[in-house]
């Protein structure tokens, strides 16, 4: 089983990647967000065509998530189980044995915003959602833009950054707590190397000079550890004509 997450930053204009890397790299399951689409437009007929359902919750020119699978989803539900339930922001659903959760998490404006304020309760929400609907001992992948790095390596620069809501410490902590409900992070258990980033700004030639953060996770029940046989990223679509500003994290699973 192969379970892919990629900010697309607008679904509509990036399928010259995304359809071509789709058939390339045939995941089972690709978890999308920012599709940034009212879904009336979701594009559904060229993921169809190659051999994907759709599942999505979209608006127009913000947020939008969705899960592209081979076998069709069951139980979808959208949002949070508290108002405002923010449906664009998540996706729930179960492919084969597995439960996929599939967030866009708020990123948070600045520290002293309050848009930075609901990020932190989005988060509080969140881990209500899954005490709520799941146990620790199910098979549940929590994947996504989580808008967080959690840890110096995750990041080019964490001295100058120390304040910004991508690695501000509350932000940090908001994470952990929603962690300690039974997840861990794969990407770095399998690859603690430094240096290893999903998202590049599209200033400041980042891409190039490298200039990175790691805010795109996927995160799995602890007992799935075992399972995983890898985590990676492929930096590929990033380096594509008229990219996403994030690019592809893979997990694969017995």
């Amino acid at each position: 089983m192969k379970i892919v997450t990629f900010n697309v930053n607008s679904i509509r204009a990036r399928l010259h990647i995304l359809i071509p890397w789709l058939e390339k790299n045939k995941p089972d399951i690709l978890t999308v967000q920012e599709t940034k689409v009212q879904d009336d437009d979701f594009p559904k007929k060229p993921f169809e065509d190659i051999g994907y359902h759709c599942a999505f919750k979209g608006q127009k020119s913000y947020n939008g998530v969705a899960i592209l699978s081979k076998q069709e989803p069951r139980n979808i539900r959208f949002g949070l189980d508290s108002e405002p339930k923010d449906e664009p922001r998540l996706i729930k659903a179960q492919i084969d044995d597995f439960i996929i959760v599939n967030t866009y998490v708020p990123q948070g404006s600045s520290a002293d915003s309050e848009k930075f304020d609901y990020k932190l309760e989005w988060f509080e929400r969140l881990l209500q959602f899954f005490q709520n609907n799941f146990k620790p001992t199910e098979n549940v992948i929590w994947t996504g833009d989580l808008n967080v790095a959690p840890n110096p390596v995750d990041l080019y620069d964490p001295g100058q950054f120390q304040n910004h809501v991508c690695f501000h410490p509350k932000a940090r902590l908001a994470l952990a707590k929603v962690m300690q409900w039974g997840f861990l992070d794969v990407f770095r258990l399998k690859c603690p190397q430094p240096g290893q980033y999903t998202f590049w700004d599209y200033r400041l030639n980042a891409f190039k000079r490298d200039l990175g953060w790691r805010i795109d996770h996927i995160m799995t029940a602890k007992h799935l550890v075992e399972k995983c046989t890898g985590c990676y990223i492929d930096k590929e679509p990033r380096a594509a004509e008229k990219p996403s500003d994030h690019t592809p994290l893979i997990a694969e699973f017995q």
